[in-house]
């Protein structure tokens, strides 16, 4: 259970660092406990659709990832990273992508660097 709490703060931590770095990648929320909540519930649902649905993804797109050496990998977390915004457009968070090729993929590039950056500096 502490092992699960740790990713999502770490996964909402990565969210935001891509919130503030990205232009396309916001989070409209008034107050910074509605920011830090709509944070954990985006991380939740990241999490929920790189568990479920990007090994599934992945596994349809072997083919393109085994023909350009891995680097198809990029196309698939950025289209995680949109599918993403919009759940949680659907679910009215207040998170949102504005597009695919620059904001979900340079979105998806912070996340998974500052993310493997906390990852490196906390113990197991």
């Amino acid at each position: 259970m502490m092992s699960f709490l740790v990713r999502l703060i770490v996964n909402g931590i990565a969210l935001w660092v891509a919130t503030q770095i990205v232009d396309g990648v916001t989070i409209s929320s008034d107050s910074t406990s509605d920011e830090l909540l709509t944070l954990l519930v985006v991380a939740l649902i990241f999490g929920v659709v790189n568990a479920l649905i990007k090994p599934v993804v992945q596994l349809l797109s072997l083919p393109l990832l085994i023909l350009t050496l891995g680097l198809f990998t990029l196309v698939v977390n950025a289209l995680m990273f949109w599918l993403t915004s919009w759940i949680s457009d659907q679910l009215d968070v207040p998170f949102h992508v504005d597009g695919f090729f620059w904001e979900a993929v340079l979105g998806a590039l912070v996340v998974s660097f500052v993310s493997w950056v906390l990852n490196l500096l906390l113990p197991n």
